[in-house]
Parts: C-alpha cells; structure tokens; sequence
C-alpha cells in the first residue's frame, strides 16, 4: 500500500531539499511496518501526523521567494515578470499594435454589444411591479387565420373588475399614446401623452415630485412629466395651474412624475389625462352604439400578488365572448394577457402564439459579440505563437538556469494579462468616443455603467477570462520547449506546427465571411421590399393633422388650390401608410356563410385618388357628376381575390344595415407593413370627422416655398395650433426603421471584424515575411521575379480564405434563409451575394497580406544574405 500522495506532496512542498529523501524515506519505511502491524487506516492517519509535524514552521528551511511558483508569486517575481513584459512589448512595438489593437477593439466591440443587450433586456425593468403587470390581447379568427390584437372592446376593463376582480390588482382603460398639442398662453408644445383610468399612476408607480398618485380622480385634471412641466413653468409650482389640451379642454395639473426611462414602453408619456375626459370629449359613449363590437382601445392589468399570470390569462379566456351575440362570437374571440416582460422582446405573433421578435437580435448580437472578441483572441494566440521560435532560446537559457515550468507559465500568463489590461484601458476609451454615434446608429441613449459595481465586476472577470484565454495556448506551448534542443540548435517547430494557426485563421474567415454575407442580405431585404410598388405615387406628397380645419375644409382646400403651389387636397380617416382601421359583419353574393371576413377600410374625400394618383384598374374613380357614390366603394385587387368576383363593377355588398356597390377597382396599394401580404381593402366616402388632410405638392414649385404657402393659408383657419407636416416618404421610410438599423449594426459589427482579422493577417504575413527572408533573397539572386515572391507570401492565406468562404456560405444559407422566412414579401438567396462576399474578403486579405509581401520581394538580396 502507498502512503497518502498528497501528504508527499505537502512535504515536499515546505521540506528542505537537503533533507527531503531522508525524511520520505524513512516515513515510507514506517509506514509499510505498521501497515503490516495496525492495518492500512491507521497508519494512513499516524502517517499524517508525522507529515503535519515535519511542516511545522521551525522546520521550514526556505523563505517565501524560494516557493515554487504554482504555489506562491512573490512580489518581486510579480515586478520581475511585469519588467520583462513591458520590455518585449516596446521592443516589438508593430506586434504590440496589433495584439492591443486588436483585443482593444474587440473588448470595445463586446463591450457595446453587452450595453445593447443590457439595455434590451432591461426593457420596462423599472417598473417595481414588472413581473405582475399585463396587457389584455385578444385572438380573433379570420378566414381560418387567428390574429392578435392589442386593442380590445372598451367595455372589456369593468368586465374583469366586476367577474374577475379578485384575481387583479388594477384593471386600467387607456387610449394610444399620441402626440397632443398643450398650451399655456402663447407657449405651445406637442408632446405624447395618452388617457388612461386613475388608476395608472399606482399600477406603474410613477415617482410623484409634486401632487399624488391619486390626480386623476377629476376628470378635468392632468399629469405631467417633469420634463413637460419644467418647459411650461421652469422652476416654479405648476399645482393647480390650468392648462389647455388639444385646443379645446381646459384641465388643472394635479401632479408632476419623474420622467419615465427611454428603454419603457411608456417612454414618450409626457402626460397622462382622465379616461373619462376623453370619452366625454369625443362623446364615445354616443358614437359605440356596440362598444362590444368596436376594438379601439387598450387595457392594462396587474395580477393580485398571489394570483398566477398563466391561471388569469386562461381564466379570463372567454371574457368577450360570454358578452357577445351569437354573431359576435363567430370570430371566436378570446383574451389573454401578455406580461410586461415580453412587451418588447416577444411582441411577433403567429397565427395566435408568440413567434419571437427583438430576443432575436439580442441572440444574435450576443453571439457576434462573443466572436468579434474571439477573433481577437485569435489574433494574439497566432502571433504569440508564430514567434515562439524567437523566444525559444529566452526558454531554453531560462530553463537552464534552474527554471520550472510553472515560472514559464506565470512570465507568459503576466504577459498576457498585461496586454489585456492595457486593451480594456483602451477599450474603455473607445466605447466612450463611438458611444455617442452607435446610439445614434441603434436609437438608444446609452452609457457606461461607471458607477455601477456589477458592471466593474464582469469588466475585470471578463479582462481576466480573455487574458487567460488569449495566454493559454502561448503559455503552455512556449513553457514546454526542451531546453537541450534549443541551446544545441536542434529545435524545430516541426510540419505540423502551423496548423493550429491555420485552422484559427480559417475562424476569423469563416466568422468575417458570415457577417458580410448577412449583411448584403439584410440591406438587399430591405431595398427589395423599398423597390416593391406601392400603388401609388407617394412623391410630393405630404400630410398635415386635421383638426379643426376639418370644419372649414373646402375654404381650406380652395384656397389652397388658388396658391398653385399644390395640385391636390383630401382627407382620410387614417395616414395612407397606416391604415389601420379593419370591418368585418360584410356580405356579397356567393360568399360562403361560415366564412370569417375581414376587410381594412378606409374613409375618404372624392379627390383622394386623385391626391394620392392611385391606379385605376377597373371602372372609374369618385365624381361629384355621380349622386349614388355616396353609396358606392372602391375595392382593391385583393379584395376582388377575396370576394371571388368575376364582375366587380356594379356588385352590391350589404355592409351593416346599408347596401354598397362596386364602381372601381384600384391595384393594390401597400398601406401598412411593406413586408406582408396586401390585404382586402375597400374605399368609401365621407364627410366628416375625418382626422388627415394629404396635400399633392406642384412639382414645378420648390417644396420650401410650398410649404410656407401651405402654412400661411393653415394659419389662416387654424391660428390655435402650430402648423406640422409629415411628407409620405420620410414615412414609409420609418417603416423600414428596425430592419435598416439592424443592417447598419451588422455592418458597423461586420467592419470591425474584418478589422480585427485584417491585423492578424498583417501580424502572420509580417512575421513570415521575416522568417523567410533569406529564403526571399535566395529566391532573387536565382531569379524570382516580384510576382512570384508575391505569389509564394500569399498562396497559404488565399488558401484559407476560401476554405474560411466553403465554411461560411452554408452556415450563412441556414440562418438568413430562416431570417427570411420571416417575411411574406421577401428577396432571394442569389448565387451572386455569396460571390460578392468571398471576392471581397479574399480582396482585402490580398491588400493586407500584399504591403508585407511586395515589401519583402523588393528586399536587397545583399542585406538578406550578409549574415551567412
């Protein structure tokens, strides 16, 4: 039986070398005696004793310098070991570059992907009760295809509080947050604010700095944030001041709350006024003869604190349809609630279930930024490695001289760390000058998180984890260098040695090849659905707000007209890039009586056709020559599709209690998402109450000079509010917003990484550059011409480069062929990206590897070969 080996372990750890063989041996001798007389348990324990008592301090014989170091670093060895790594740093100041460089710039890279996702998932994370608040959604089937609405019927709120309140906290019926003109004098502003039930303040516990949760309660009262109040009335009181809403209600600010963060959903609630104020104002209660059937409105809810999320949601399941005729019902309705904490990052449904949404990009940035730091990484690992034959002799002496390993791996470890150390230095001051332009990039109003300890705590574990990670392979491979081999010039680093760099730069490759494939993908998906038509024509088209110009609208829009500065003036219910009003209760002939309708509908003046130069397929446009168009409606192509029509024109539709009839049929028009199917539209006309007015602007007239006409005659009926225009394209450009800035994070991601990978190549390609420099000169004395030397520097990186490409071009094929599934109206994978993406990355691997390369075969041969 063998004694305890880490008793021997122990012993020779604090043993003196001098005595060290005598004291083992004459423990082991003992020890097999009395195994043989008590039994191997109790000499294993009396064995222990003896050691314990050789290692009492008064037998101790070295100071604490001597410890081996895998043991003990000594603050002398420490200071030593920085010495020399600063030394190898500034005498090899171009590898120095690039190693720092390098991991400084993907420290900064990950470094502001991790602020990215920091700031994504802590979305409405502010709110104390996050966890508990919801909003109610419903599900709605039609044509056999559930859809997911956010907005609900407006009695749905008293329904839960009167059948279900024990399972809530709050039950909160609010509108839209919208931009609302406020005014005090002559001071306007437009702000976003919303109407929501009293409640709201205590269900998101606004932090109150004038006033009390409780301001709502008078139904001429608001709530301001103290930006807005702040604007209004500087530094002085605003309680109990009056101040006018939308040009037409007087109400008393009753509070002020601290501004709501900008990664909320609630972000742009500059105030908040009574539910009740809005429904008497715009006299909904008159205008919803069947407030069960009209969903325009949202809820929010809050769950009892012992009640389940996932139990109240299935609870409440049937709360509409309990409510509803038989006629109501056939789109079987049912309620759910959506948790705050997926407001943001599962906001995509799917046929009724969540299907994802912005989790997504946060996986996906997540991982770029692991390998934008990995390629860094890699940088070092390479060029530490390809110079391990420079330092071979350093090993070799160092060994030698009475060296252990573990010194040899704490000096490359020290080394390492150092380099980290500098790069996070580095890295910080970079994120803080490209912060302010990558917020503008990512629409976000982030910052370095200095005062905060966790963000301090995962920056040096994360410096400490890279150095590690980065000095590994460096300090194991170079530690175990025979120190024999070395010093009689018999080492070599052997065939098989620049493999692993090899396979490391196929990495980098593969990594830079995948993002710029992804990239030219998302900006083609985006140009694709850009260049879709629209149906329309939306150049020189703008739109104002109604408002009270609705009510003197022909004197408005003859005067217009008389300006020539615009050749055209209508109004519609909605923006014609947002129509978002749906009808369903709609019959035709041969339509089947299970069918679950649906059609987007939108109400008109007769010139918005002409306004907005839509294509007339069929039939004819709106005419005041025709009295019956009161009664008449224009239908797009995918209705006629929808309906089965053979013959549209002059086909009657029982639409409620009326009958309308088909007099035109216009191609489809793209007036909500671009990348989704046209939907069943029709067109009807009405007077009235209508919220948008478009304007056709003259070609021939400079916008500006339009503009200011526009403004003038707006004055003239409208003096109250201030004159805003949106033109048509900045706004179906917004709807392209997410897509176009994921596009330019990943290509802003993309070019830092082919940055990152382009100096690895140059450190490799200059190191081998001088490793064979005689091999160069040799080759031109003998008559190799500049093309050839170029050609033998760069054949091994081409190389990889296109396995790095054959790598790439299916991994990249998997993911952005599921990305697109995504979309209905989508690009194809063409041959010609993949191409595009391994021409270019092979290019810029033969511009970086080319300096080092033409520098070298234009090398006096003389000064190569002096030496030998």
């Amino acid at each position: 039986m063998t004694p305890p080996r880490l008793a021997d372990r122990l012993l020779n750890w604090f043993c003196a070398p001098h005595l060290r063989e005598e004291v083992l041996g004459d423990l082991h001798e003992r020890y097999a005696l009395r195994v043989a007389k008590y039994g191997e348990t109790n000499a294993r324990r009396r064995y222990w004793r003896e050691v314990l008592a050789y290692v009492r301090p008064s037998m101790i014989k070295r100071t604490p310098s001597q410890y081996p170091t895998t043991f003990f670093l000594s603050p002398d060895m420490l200071r030593n070991y920085l010495k020399i790594a600063l030394r190898n740093l500034v005498k090899n100041k171009v590898y120095s570059f690039i190693n720092i460089g390098g991991l400084a710039v993907g420290m900064a890279v990950a470094m502001l992907i991790g602020l990215w996702v920091y700031d994504e998932i802590s979305f409405d994370k502010s709110f104390p009760n996050y966890d508990r608040i919801a909003q109610v959604m419903q599900n709605q089937t039609f044509d056999g295809e559930v859809q997911t609405w956010s907005n609900v019927a407006m009695p749905l709120g008293p329904e839960l509080r009167t059948t279900y309140g024990n399972n809530f906290t709050y039950v909160v019926r609010a509108g839209w947050i919208g931009d609302h003109l406020l005014s005090l004098g002559e001071k306007k502003l437009t702000k976003g604010g919303n109407y929501m039930e009293a409640e709201a303040p205590d269900m998101l516990s606004l932090t109150m700095l004038k006033g009390s949760l409780s301001g709502l309660q008078d139904i001429n009262s608001i709530l301001l944030s103290k930006s807005v109040a702040k604007a209004f009335f500087g530094n002085a009181d605003p309680l109990n001041k009056i101040i006018r809403l939308d040009n037409k209600l007087d109400v008393k600010i009753t509070g002020v709350y601290e501004d709501l963060p900008t990664n909320s959903s609630f972000a742009n609630l500059s105030f908040i006024a009574p539910w009740e104020l809005m429904v008497k104002s715009q006299g909904l209660e008159q205008i919803l003869q069947n407030p069960w059937g009209a969903s325009w409105f949202q809820t929010f809810a809050q769950v009892a604190d012992k009640a389940d999320m996932n139990t109240v949601s299935a609870l409440i399941k049937h709360a509409k349809r309990n409510r509803v005729g038989k006629e109501g019902a056939r789109n079987n309705p049912e309620i759910f609630l959506q948790p705050m904490r997926n407001w943001h990052l599962y906001s995509e449904f799917k046929n009724g279930i969540t299907s994802g949404g912005r989790i997504q990009y946060v996986w996906l940035f997540g991982i770029i930024g692991l390998f934008v730091l990995l390629l860094a990484c890699i940088n070092f690992m390479n060029l530490s490695t390809a110079r391990s034959e420079k330092r071979a002799k350093e090993v070799g002496i160092r060994k030698a001289v009475g060296s252990v390993r573990s010194q040899l791996v704490s000096q490359f470890f020290s080394e390492s760390l150092l380099v980290v150390i500098i790069a996070f230095l580095l890295s910080l001051l970079l994120v803080q000058l490209i912060l302010p332009v990558f917020n503008e990039v990512a629409d976000k109003q982030m910052a370095i998180l200095w005062e905060t300890p966790a963000f301090w705590l995962i920056g040096v574990g994360f410096s400490l984890l890279t150095g590690l990670i980065a000095g590994s392979y460096p300090a194991l491979y170079l530690s175990s260098f025979q120190p024999v081999k070395v010093l009689k010039g018999r080492f070599r680093v052997g065939r098989f040695a620049a493999v692993p760099r090899k396979l490391l730069v196929v990495v980098q490759f593969t990594v830079s090849v995948t993002l710029i494939i992804g990239t030219l993908i998302v900006f083609r998906q985006i140009q694709y659905a850009k260049n879709r038509p629209i149906g329309y024509n939306r150049s020189s088209l703008l739109t104002i707000n109604a408002g009270d110009i609705r009510n003197h609208f022909q004197a408005f829009r003859d005067d217009l007209l008389e300006t020539g500065a615009v050749l055209n003036v209508a109004e519609s219910e909605t923006q014609i890039t947002n129509t978002y009003l749906t009808n369903s209760g709609l019959s035709w002939k041969g339509k089947d009586p299970a069918m679950q309708e649906e059609f987007v509908t939108l109400g008109v003046t007769q010139d918005f056709g002409k306004t907005v130069d839509w294509k007339i397929k069929e039939g004819r446009d709106f005419s005041t020559d025709f009295a019956s168009d009161s009664s008449g409606v224009i239908v797009n192509e995918a209705a006629v599709n929808y309906m089965g029509m053979k013959q549209p024109i002059g086909e009657t539709i029982k639409w409620g209690d009326k009958l309308v009839h088909v007099v035109g049929v216009v191609k489809n028009m793209v007036t909500q998402n671009p990348y989704d199917p046209i939907k069943q539209t029709f067109f009807y006309l009405r007077k009235g109450d209508l919220n948008t007015i478009i304007l056709k602007i003259n070609p021939n007239t400079p916008s500006s000079d339009a503009i200011g006409t526009i403004e003038r005659v707006f004055k003239k009926y409208n003096s109250a509010i201030p004159f805003e225009y949106r033109f048509i394209d900045d706004e179906y450009a917004k709807k392209f917003g997410d897509e176009e800035r994921i596009g330019k994070l990943a290509s802003f991601f993309a070019v830092l990484a082919i940055f990152i990978s382009c100096l690895g190549i140059f450190g490799l390609a200059s190191f081998i550059a001088e490793q064979r420099t005689k091999e160069i000169g040799v080759r031109k004395v003998l008559g190799a011409s500049v093309l050839n030397l170029w050609g033998l520097l760069s054949k091994d990186f081409v190389i990889l480069v296109i396995i790095a490409f054959g790598i790439a071009t299916p991994i990249a094929y998997y993911f952005l062929n599921n990305w697109l599934q995504k979309y209905d109206y989508r690009t194809e994978l063409s041959w010609w990206i993949f191409a595009v993406s391994g021409a270019g990355a092979l290019a810029i691997t033969l511009l970086t590897v080319s300096f080092q390369s033409v520098k070298a075969a234009l090398m006096n041969p003389v000064r190569s070969l002096r030496s030998e």
